[in-house]
């Protein structure tokens, strides 16, 4: 009886093993297929040639649903981070504009080019100094010259604002009127649209928007005319009869606590939030363009602000509320609709994952690293920006920040954080603010702005405290942390030749290898044998462009990229023009 029983329970237990073995093999040939299933429906097999659109907003904080503030409803971009990834650490390599699409355009820190200081080219003859443009090194192009080199159309409406003059050879177009629909058919694209509805000049008084109607962008036609168009700062008021209003004014706003919670400062916020949300209305506009061409499934999408809010105490500062700006993308079929990318990610990083969504090796100068595509980097540790001259007001500041704490070093503690800057005092919360600062009535948050000196080094913990009003850098709990990130600060200066202490002339001296004047382009130099033209130029990193006019026809619109010897059409003119960034451009030579 004892051997039957044993022998039942042998096969019991052998039948049990089996079926759990192959419910095991099941599960395993299940999970492999997931995981295949998961790894060919990643980024990294998109096409290889995928079209990409950049919708560009401008001092933009994270004032937006899908990150979390529902003041204003904005459809057309809680659509896209439904059917996209939300990215919530971007940071601006810079709190203002110029150098931070500097940073974009080049893959490089606006800092070691010599495009910190907000504008090169603006506020330097009243402080004794020439105008000049930030000089990167020779090997540097701009990302759309990459690209159209690789054979993308590339365009850009309308905003440039680098640093530096664009090469003739940057765009196909860079205009109000430029479209991905003027290329040809079937070229991949690479299309910046920039909306300027956010931009902290739309909270002046008078108050109206830049463009009352949707600016963007009628079929690519040339021949369209809209009112308003022209210089943007220029043109931006209309009467407030006329501007659309997307928020009532009894809206009740989360003021931030470094701001008074005043009826001036609400009327600011009302302002902001209509603004986003006619900014809104003009990036569905373009989004229904592209989805009435058929190509929103071969094109990878960006939404992004150029670096963090228009208040006071945002704009300009290195505080995550001048740096952190919010960041959707949609990739074609909604490839990981609705969900969250938590990585640390810098401006200095588009350039090199462009390349790397097209399928190229992000270049060897550039100083960030890929998030995206084929060439997908490890995720960083840390971001970095700087702060120096803002208009006629100069400070010099250094930042590094983990997914946690921010380290600020203040090369000039001696001089406080608030800058009078004219430009600024145009919004009515600055005024404010400076009034309520007269009188006496700012509280503790409110006021540390306005001290006349600041700490050489702070250290925040921006989890705890966002706003970051709370130092720790001389608190003994966090010295290993402030440790950490002074030595990572130091690092970086060394490893991107940032000297932040450089005065300004002299850093002019050092673009321009110590003379008076911004170098010239070399005129290029031709061969032409039997119509075959070869060229060159004596400046090293000088990007050549070129035009061939057809006996009979007008000149093309575009210089082409010169890569390859040119086969002249008997009866054609050709123009020709070499152009290093950061130098003045060649004259333009003629050939027939």
């Amino acid at each position: 009886m004892y051997f039957l029983r044993m022998q039942f329970f042998n096969k019991t237990v052998y039948l049990v093993m089996v079926i759990a073995c192959m419910v095991n093999t099941s599960c395993q040939n299940k999970e492999e297929e997931v995981k295949k299933e998961t790894k060919e429906n990643t980024i990294e097999k998109l096409s290889e040639r995928p079209n990409i659109l950049w919708l560009v907003t401008e001092d933009m904080g994270a004032y937006i649903p899908p990150f979390g503030d529902s003041t204003v409803v904005t459809p057309h971009l809680t659509k896209l981070a439904e059917e996209g990834v939300i990215y919530p650490n971007l940071y601006s390599t810079s709190g203002v504009c110029a150098p931070s699409r500097a940073a974009i355009a080049t893959g490089m820190y606006p800092s070691s080019i010599g495009a910190n200081h907000m504008r090169t080219n603006s506020y330097t003859k009243e402080r004794g100094l020439p105008a000049y443009e930030a000089v990167p090194p020779s090997e540097v192009k701009m990302i759309s010259e990459w690209l159209r080199m690789d054979g993308y159309y590339c365009t850009n409406n309308y905003k440039t604002d680098y640093q530096f003059k664009e090469p003739v050879t940057a765009w196909d177009e860079s205009s109000p009127y430029a479209h991905w629909r003027n290329r040809n058919d079937n070229q991949p694209f690479f299309a910046v649209f920039n909306f300027t509805e956010t931009h902290e000049s739309g909270l002046f008084e008078p108050y109206g928007f830049r463009e009352i109607e949707t600016r963007h962008y009628h079929s690519g036609d040339r021949n369209y005319n809209w009112k308003n168009k022209g210089d943007a700062h220029a043109n931006n008021r209309m009467a407030e009869a006329e501007t659309p209003v997307h928020l009532s004014k009894d809206t009740k706003f989360n003021i931030p606590s470094y701001l008074p919670d005043t009826d001036l400062v609400r009327q600011d916020m009302w302002k902001l939030y209509n603004n986003i949300a006619e900014m809104d209305r003009q990036v569905g506009a373009v989004l229904k363009q592209l989805e009435d061409d058929g190509l929103l499934d071969n094109t990878i999408i960006f939404f992004y602000g150029d670096h963090g809010g228009p208040l006071p105490r945002e704009k300009r500062l290195i505080y995550d509320s001048g740096l952190n700006t919010p960041m959707i993308i949609r990739f074609p079929k909604k490839m990981h609709a609705g969900t969250k990318d938590n990585q640390l990610i810098s401006f200095v990083d588009f350039a090199p994952t462009l390349l790397s969504l097209t399928g190229k090796k992000p270049k060897s100068y550039m100083q960030g690293q890929a998030f995206l595509g084929a060439y997908k980097a490890k995720e960083r540790y840390y971001i970095h920006a700087a702060a120096d001259r803002f208009d006629a007001e100069t400070d010099v500041i250094r930042a590094v920040r983990d997914k946690q704490f921010k380290y600020i070093r203040n090369y000039r503690p001696e001089q406080g954080y608030y800058l009078p800057i004219t430009y600024r005092e145009r919004i009515p919360t600055m005024q404010e603010l400076l009034r309520l600062r007269d009188e006496g009535k700012l509280n503790e948050h409110q006021s540390q702005w306005f001290r006349e000196n600041k700490p050489v080094e702070e250290l925040f913990d921006c989890w705890v405290d966002p706003y970051e009003l709370n130092n720790l850098a001389k608190n003994p709990e966090y010295q290993e942390k402030l440790k950490e990130l002074s030595a990572e600060m130091d690092r970086w200066l060394s490893t991107v030749g940032d000297i932040p202490d450089l005065p300004e002339e002299d850093l002019i001296k050092k673009l321009w290898k110590g003379t008076d004047t911004q170098p010239k382009t070399a005129a290029p130099n031709i061969s032409n044998q039997s119509g075959n033209i070869s060229i060159s130029c004596d400046t090293e990193g000088a990007s050549i462009g070129y035009k061939i006019i057809k006996r009979g026809e007008e000149a093309p619109a575009s210089w082409e990229v010169y890569q390859n010897v040119i086969n002249l059409p008997e009866g054609a003119t050709l123009l020709i023009k070499a152009h290093r960034i950061g130098y003045t451009a060649s004259e333009t030579i003629q050939i027939k």
